[in-house]
Order: structure tokens, then sequence, then C-alpha cells
């Protein structure tokens, strides 16, 4: 891809100066996921439909009987926050532009919940969709992203079919943050310090290094066709590119100049990511 955009630039420069600051600062973060595990857990409220599927709320977009194909979104938000209307509008857009079914459950999250019993919630929704007999697609951004990644290879252990296509925006592929410098004065919307400490409330009694909360360190080999987007100013890249190189079924599309889960602004770049996506699937 050549040189990003004024619009990317401008995006970038936005997301800079609106960069939570509890990302750069472990009191702040500590204070954040207090905070945060007094709050009781609700169902999202969005104009968009919603219904129950083995136990969470599952947002749907598109129709099940005209669609060959499922699509299964797990929305990113470092594991602590909920998915949101840039979520909602991009499933919308998957579904109405490319003709997927398109799901994307509220799943738990830190520091109420860990990642053993989010992986139970959608191992069920996973096994209720493949009795459809549809074709599945898993796609996720940023934490979603590398928790898809991670689920794809659990489900080898469990003895379930991999999906048909996999396609992730900026998985983060190691929670222990394990290869450092990482830059985070350069990323505009996440920080190294805040990553640490939420790593920690997520993986419950897991090593921040098994494959279910780092999928770099797990087993690759024999998972479906992968699709990765990721923008080179972001402090996964080195990670995502690292992932990739061990992975011999693989693609990395690189976003010159890019930030984080870049394909999900309204930026010219998004459009070329799209367009990829299409040819992928379709």
């Amino acid at each position: 891809m050549s040189g990003k955009s004024f619009i990317a630039k401008m995006t970038g420069i936005i997301l800079r100066y609106t960069k939570p600051k509890y990302m750069d600062s472990q009191t702040e973060i500590e204070y954040f996921l207090a905070k945060k595990s007094k709050v009781q857990d609700k169902p999202v409220k969005s104009i968009f439909k919603s219904v129950e599927i083995n136990g969470m709320q599952t947002f749907t977009f598109g129709n099940l009987k005209n669609s060959k194909n499922i699509l299964l979104y797990l929305h990113g938000g470092a594991y602590v926050n909920e998915i949101n209307y840039q979520h909602h509008l991009y499933c919308m857009k998957l579904s109405r532009k490319l003709g997927l079914y398109v799901l994307a459950p509220v799943y738990g999250l830190a520091p109420n919940h860990k990642v053993q019993e989010t992986f139970e919630d959608i191992e069920g929704l996973y096994r209720a969709l493949l009795k459809l007999d549809k074709n599945i697609i898993l796609m996720g951004d940023s934490a979603g992203g590398g928790f898809v990644l991670s689920f794809a290879q659990y489900l080898k252990t469990v003895n379930l079919s991999q999906p048909k296509n996999i396609i992730v925006f900026s998985p983060w592929v190691d929670i222990s943050m394990s290869n450092p410098p990482y830059d985070s004065k350069n990323d505009p919307i996440l920080g190294e310090i805040g990553l640490k400490e939420i790593g920690k409330s997520w993986v419950g009694n897991l090593d921040t290094k098994d494959y279910r909360v780092s999928p770099l360190y797990g087993d690759k080999s024999d998972l479906a066709k992968t699709l990765i987007f990721a923008g080179d100013k972001e402090i996964f890249y080195k990670d995502i590119e690292k992932y990739v190189g061990d992975c011999n079924n693989a693609r990395l599309i690189t976003g010159e100049g890019l930030f984080h889960i870049y394909p999900l602004f309204p930026i010219p770049e998004a459009k070329n990511a799209f367009k990829e996506i299409e040819k992928e699937i379709m």
C-alpha cells in the first residue's frame, strides 16, 4: 500500500489526542479496572437487533435463510470494553454489501470474567453454528482478533472443524507483551503499560504465554486460510509479523504509516481493505 491518505493522517492525529490516559499509566488502569469490577453486567443497549444465543446477548445482521456464509465477529476493546457502534456499523456493512449473516456476541469481559469462561461460551455458539450447515467465517479486531486466532487453534483440541476463513484486524497475538521495546509514543491508540495490566486481569490462572490468550505461542498448523490487516505504526505490528512468519497459511496486508484497526475507520485505506476481504471470502 502506498503512503497514507490525508484523511488517514488527520484521523491518526485525532486518535492521538483522544487516546485513553490509562493506556500509559499503571495507576490509572488499576483505578479503571477497580471501577469496572463494581459495575454489574448489563445488556448492551443499541438500535440494532439482538437475540440470546447460548446465554449471550448476540447482535445479528442480515438474513440467515438467504445467506450461504455466516460470519462470527468477535469485537475488540482490550478485553475490557464492550462492543460499540463502530463494530455494529461494520457488521452491518459486511452483511449488506457481502450478503453475509453476521453474529456479534456480547462476550464476558475482564475483570469480572476470565478467558476460560468466554472460551466456553464461544465454543457453545460455534457448535450451534456448525449445525446450520453453512460456511463459517471468523472475524475479529484487536483483542477480538487475538481471541479468534486462539480459538481457531483451540478448535483442533476439541475436534471441531475449522471455519472457511479467518479474517482479523490488528490482532493482539501476545498478551504477555514479551517482545519489547513497544513504541507506545507513536501508537495513537494503545499503550504498553495499560495493556500489560489488562492482560493480567484477563488470563485467570493461565500463563500469559498460553495459546488461549497469546496465539503467537500456539500450534499454527492446519488452520483455516487467514487474512490479517495491521498498520505498521501500531505497537502490535512486530508481534503480528512474527505470527504470520510462523504460520504457513496466513497473509498479512500492511497499512503503511497506519494505525491500529485502521480498516474500521472511514478512510480510503479501509475501502481497499474491504475490497480485499470481499475477494477473500466471495
